[in-house]
């Protein structure tokens, strides 16, 4: 059985991989969905000093204080920035790092150099105005699935302002990892992915495209999980 390490992208918390948690728990899978610091059930702990090296530390310390090696380590959208941090520090207890539908940035990059222009706008007027954090989008701008849209826009909270703000400091830890996967979901348009998509595959990733909106995990949870069961499966030894 596998161990999965879930994490949730913008303005989501562990709440969105409740079904393909339960779906790969159901199998033995072990599964660990940390939710950000200043997110869903932590939006209590929102203040000005959370960053993007704060969540790369929720990560890491989920990960070392549960003992966890050989782990398949999934990043979702802004996910993507942080699993890249957490390779930095856990490389050895990396198995495979999946990338869904998620920002692939480079050292020295941070989300808003690799975001759409109006996310980008979005966190640098958020940031002249004084604000120390940015409202949810709508969740039909990332084309969830239309029973979904209420549910998600419910749940979501403010994201951390910083954690958009802060570049990346990486090493080269995540290109070491010889089972590194990019799942695109063709149903969301989006240039940033859509670079990031073309990147992975020039990188030697396995990749993946799935036909639904930006979540993956609501829309199509039963394709992800198989998905992922496909990545945590050791390679059959060379004939």
């Amino acid at each position: 059985m596998a161990t999965f390490v879930l994490v949730h992208g913008a303005w989501h918390g562990a709440w969105c991989w409740r079904r393909v948690a339960r779906i790969l728990a159901r199998e033995g899978h072990e599964v660990f969905t940390p939710t950000l610091t200043g997110l869903g059930e932590r939006s209590h702990l929102l203040a000005p000093g959370i960053d993007l090296d704060t969540h790369i530390l929720d990560v890491v310390n989920a990960m070392k204080w549960q003992g966890l090696n050989d782990a398949v380590l999934v990043g979702h959208s802004y996910g993507g920035m942080v699993i890249s941090g957490v390779a930095e520090r856990m490389e050895k207890a990396i198995a495979a790092f999946v990338m869904l539908d998620a920002f692939f940035p480079e050292n020295g990059e941070a989300l808003i150099d690799l975001a759409a222009p109006a996310t980008r706008q979005g966190f640098l007027a958020a940031a002249a105005s004084g604000a120390t954090s940015l409202p949810p989008r709508p969740a039909a701008a990332f084309k969830v699935n239309e029973a979904d849209r209420a549910f998600v826009d419910a749940q979501c909270t403010p994201q951390p302002l910083q954690s958009g703000l802060q570049k990346a400091t990486l090493a080269g830890a995540r290109e070491r990892i010889a089972n590194r996967v990019y799942i695109r979901a063709t149903g969301y348009p989006s240039e940033p992915f859509d670079r990031a998509l073309a990147k992975a595959r020039a990188q030697g990733f396995r990749t993946y495209e799935v036909p639904c909106g930006h979540d993956v995990m609501l829309d199509m949870p039963e394709r992800l999980a198989a998905i992922l069961r496909e990545v945590a499966a050791p390679a059959p030894p060379p004939a």
